[in-house]
C-alpha cells in the first residue's frame, strides 16, 4: 500500500513538473517580442533537430537489436547449430506479441495511417507512449530479421516526437497538425537522408496533397534541420553506390514505359495480396488462434527462408548495392522478389512491426534486374543492369506507396546521381497511374475508407464518423414480453417515464416496437378493444438494431430513412443494453463541434496566458488560465457557488494528461455544474478585471 501511494505521488510529482515545465516555456515565449513567422520558424527547425536525434536513436537501436539477436544470442547458443538462425524471427515476433498483449490500444496506433488520423481527426495529437512503443516494437521486429522497413515507424516516431513538442508549446490543434506533419516528413528527411522526399512525403501521405504555403515552409525548415541532424550523426555518402548509370540512346525510352506497366501491375499484385492476406488474420486466423501463435508461425516462416537466403533478414540495403553491382545471379534475385512479396504482409498483417518502404524499394530493385538481365538474353540487348534497377525501385515504391514525387527525388537524393530522372520519371508516373486508376485514389486513401473515414483534402469531414454509440447511448432501455395485455402496458407506460416501448419474443429477444402513434387509436377504442389484444398485436415489426461499436453517421443516416427516432442497443453478443435517440446523436454533434470551435477560437489568446498574466478580451473584461486551487478539488460548481461568490464564468477545463497517457493531452471539458473538479484541471476563466483579480489574490 505504502510502495503503491509513493509511486502514486512521483507520477504526481511528474505530472505537476511537466505542467510546470510547459508553463514556463509558454511565458518564455510569449515574454519574447518576436514576430509569429520568427517563433514559427524556430519551432520548425527545433522540430527538425528533435526528429533527426530521434531518428538517429532509432537507427541505433535496430543495429542495437541486430547486435544483439545475430552476435550476442547466436554465440551464446551455438552449439546448437547454424539452424539456430531460424528462431530468432521467431523469438522476435513472440516478443512483440506480448509487447501486444500488454499494451493492446498502444499496439494498435499503428503506422503511417495512425499519423495520417491523427493529423486529419485528431489535431494532431499523438500519445507520447505511443511514440515510445513504436520506436521500441519496429527495432525488435528488424533487429530479429524481420524483413520489413525503417520508415513508417520513423514517420510515426517524428510525428509523435513534433506532436509532444507541439504540445508543450501550447500550439492550437490547426498548428499542431501542421507540425505533427512536418515531423513526419523530416523522420523519412532523416532516415533516409533525403530532405526533398521528406518534404513530399508529408504533402502526398500523411496532409493527402493538401498544400498551404505555411504547412510548406514548416515542412521545409523541419526536413532540412533533421537531414543535417541525421548527416551529422550517420554520415553523408549515398545509401546505395555504383559506378555509372547509362540510360541508353532516347529510341530505347520506350522501354522504360514498358517497365514502368509492368511495375504497375507488380505493385497492384502485392495491394491486392497483402489485402488478402490481412483479410485472412483479421477475419479468421485471429479469431481461431491466439496472436502470439500466429506471429510464431510467420516468424518461423522468415527464420526458414532467411536460413537457406540470409539476404532476406532485415531491411535489405546490402543486398540492394549487390543487385545494383550486377554480382547476384538472376536464380537468386527471383527468390528474393517472391519472398519479399510474400513474407512483408504476413509480418505486417500477423501483428509484426514495420514500413514497406524498403521492402518496395527492393523489390523494385530485383524487378528491374530481372527486366534489364531478361532484355540482354531475350532480346539481345546491352542495357545497363543498374539503370533499370534504379527505375524500378522508383517505379515500385510508387506504385505501391502512391507516391509519385516522393519516390523520384527519394531515388534521386539517395543516390546522388541526376541522369537517369527523366527515364526514373517516366515509368514511376506510369505504375502510379496504373494504380491509382485501379483503386480510384491512392492506397491511403483506400485505407481510410475502409475504416470508415471520409477524407477531404486531409480533414475528417464528418465528425460523426469518430463518435461511437457506446459513447453517448443511454444504459435504459424499457421492454415487455409480446403477451403482455394492452391494459397493462398502458398502465405501464403512464408510471415509467416512457414513450417507446419495445416487445420481447420468449428468447428475450426484441421482435417490435410500440409508440405513441399506435397507443392513441387503442385509447380512442380503450373499452372495445382493450380486453382483446396483446401488446403483439399493435407493435410494428422489423425492429431497427444497433452495434455499440457503430458510429453515429451510420446511425444518424438510419435515423435519416425512418420514422422512429430512437433505436435498441446491442454489444457484440446480441444482448441489449440500452437506447440511443436522434437528440443524443444531434448533441454529441454540437458538443464535438463546439469543443473543436472552441480550442481554435481560444487557441491565439490561452497562448498569452499563464499565472500572473491576463488576456484581454474587451475594455473591463478578461480570460485568465489558472490551476484549480486545492480546496477546490472534489468539488462542483453548484457546491461552491461558484459565480455568485467570484462573479466569474468558468468557459472551460483543461485536464492535464500524462507524458505516458493514451488520452488526449489537455483534454477539454465543457463543465456541467455537477462537475467534480481534479487536481489535474486548468480553469479558463472570464469576467471582469477587478473581480479577476479578487480571484488571483485569493488563489
Amino acid at each position: 500500500m505504502i510502495k503503491n501511494k509513493k509511486i502514486w505521488q512521483l507520477g504526481k510529482s511528474i505530472r505537476v513538473g511537466l505542467t510546470g515545465s510547459r508553463l514556463w516555456l509558454q511565458k518564455v515565449f510569449n515574454k519574447i517580442a518576436m514576430p509569429e513567422y520568427t517563433v514559427f520558424s524556430i519551432l520548425a527547425i527545433l522540430t527538425g533537430i528533435l526528429v533527426g536525434l530521434a531518428a538517429v536513436l532509432f537507427h541505433h537501436l535496430i543495429h542495437f537489436f541486430d547486435y544483439l539477436f545475430f552476435d550476442v544470442l547466436l554465440n551464446k547458443i551455438y552449439f546448437i547449430g547454424a539452424a539456430i538462425v531460424i528462431l530468432i524471427p521467431l523469438i522476435g515476433m513472440v516478443i512483440q506479441s506480448l509487447m501486444i498483449y500488454f499494451f493492446p490500444k498502444t499496439a494498435k496506433r499503428k503506422g503511417v495511417i495512425d499519423v495520417i488520423k491523427s493529423v486529419a481527426t485528431r489535431g494532431g495529437y499523438i500519445p507520447f507512449r505511443t511514440t515510445l512503443f513504436h520506436t521500441i516494437a519496429p527495432a525488435i521486429c528488424m533487429g530479429s530479421g524481420g524483413t520489413v522497413g525503417p520508415e513508417g515507424p520513423a514517420a510515426q516516431i517524428g510525428g509523435g516526437v513534433a506532436s509532444k513538442l507541439a504540445q508543450l508549446f501550447g500550439l492550437s490543434d490547426q498548428r499542431k497538425r501542421m507540425f505533427t506533419a512536418a515531423g513526419a516528413g523530416a523522420a523519412i528527411s532523416a532516415v533516409f537522408n533525403t530532405p526533398l522526399g521528406g518534404i513530399f512525403f508529408a504533402l502526398e501521405v500523411i496532409l493527402l496533397n493538401d498544400f498551404h504555403s505555411a504547412t510548406f515552409s514548416a515542412l521545409i525548415l523541419a526536413s532540412v534541420s533533421a537531414s543535417a541532424v541525421s548527416r551529422i550523426f550517420l554520415g553523408d555518402s549515398p545509401a546505395f553506390q555504383f559506378d555509372s548509370a547509362v540510360v541508353g540512346p532516347y529510341e530505347n525510352y520506350y522501354l522504360f514505359i514498358i517497365l514502368g506497366l509492368i511495375a504497375g501491375i507488380l505493385s497492384l499484385l502485392y495491394i491486392r495480396y497483402s489485402s488478402k492476406v490481412n483479410d485472412l488474420f483479421k477475419k479468421r486466423l485471429e479469431k481461431k488462434y491466439p496472436q502470439w501463435l500466429t506471429m510464431s508461425v510467420v516468424g518461423l516462416i522468415v527464420g526458414v527462408s532467411g536460413y537457406f537466403y540470409s539476404d532476406v533478414f532485415g531491411i535489405g540495403y546490402d543486398t540492394i548495392n549487390r543487385v545494383l553491382s550486377g554480382s547476384v545471379m538472376w536464380q537468386l534475385a527471383a527468390i528474393l522478389l517472391v519472398l519479399k512479396f510474400v513474407l512483408v504482409p504476413l509480418i505486417l498483417s500477423s501483428g509484426g512491426f514495420g514500413g514497406v518502404f524498403a521492402p518496395t524499394l527492393f523489390m523494385g530493385a530485383t524487378f528491374g534486374y530481372l527486366f534489364a538481365l531478361s532484355l540482354n538474353y531475350f532480346f539481345g540487348m546491352n542495357v545497363d543492369t543498374t539503370t533499370y534497377v534504379l527505375v524500378g525501385m522508383g517505379a515500385v515504391l510508387g506504385g505501391i506507396n502512391s507516391i509519385p514525387i516522393s519516390s523520384i527525388l527519394i531515388i534521386f537524393e539517395m543516390t546522388k546521381d541526376y541522369h537517369f530522372i527523366l527515364p526514373l520519371m517516366l515509368a514511376v508516373v506510369i505504375s502510379t497511374t496504373i494504380v491509382q486508376w485501379r483503386l480510384k485514389g491512392s492506397i491511403q486513401a483506400k485505407h481510410l475508407e475502409e475504416e470508415g473515414f471520409q477524407l477531404s483534402s486531409g480533414r475528417n469531414v464528418n465528425i460523426l464518423k469518430s463518435i461511437l454509440v457506446k459513447d453517448v447511448m443511454r444504459p435504459d432501455i424499457f421492454m415487455v414480453p409480446a403477451s403482455l395485455p394492452v391494459p397493462s402496458l398502458i398502465s405501464q407506460l403512464v408510471e415509467k417515464p416512457y414513450n417507446v416501448v419495445y416487445i420481447t419474443n420468449a428468447q428475450n429477444k426484441i421482435i417490435g416496437i410500440i409508440t405513441d402513434n399506435e397507443i392513441r387509436p387503442i385509447i380512442t377504442e380503450y373499452e372495445t378493444l382493450s380486453k382483446m389484444l396483446v401488446a403483439n398485436d399493435i407493435a410494428i415489426p422489423n425492429v431497427v438494431i444497433v452495434n455499440e461499436n457503430d458510429n453515429l453517421d451510420y446511425v444518424f443516416k438510419l435515423l435519416g430513412s425512418s420514422s422512429i427516432h430512437q433505436f435498441p442497443v446491442s454489444d457484440n453478443s446480441g444482448k441489449i443494453i440500452g437506447t440511443i435517440k436522434r437528440r443524443d446523436v444531434i448533441a454529441a454533434y454540437n458538443k464535438a463541434t463546439m469543443k473543436m470551435n472552441v480550442r481554435d477560437s481560444f487557441a491565439t489568446e490561452l497562448r498569452a496566458i499563464d499565472k500572473t498574466n491576463v488576456s484581454k478580451v474587451a475594455d473591463g473584461y478578461s480570460i485568465i488560465e489558472k490551476n484549480v486551487p486545492h480546496s477546490f478539488v472534489g468539488k462542483s460548481m453548484i457546491d461552491l457557488r461558484f459565480r455568485n461568490t467570484y462573479g466569474l464564468e468558468i468557459l472551460m477545463v483543461k485536464n492535464k494528461a500524462s507524458i505516458l497517457s493514451d488520452d488526449e493531452d489537455d483534454k477539454i471539458i465543457i463543465p456541467d455544474p455537477n462537475y467534480k473538479f481534479t487536481s489535474d484541471d486548468v480553469l479558463v476563466l472570464f469576467g471582469s478585471d477587478e473581480n479577476i483579480k479578487k480571484f488571483s489574490e485569493l488563489y
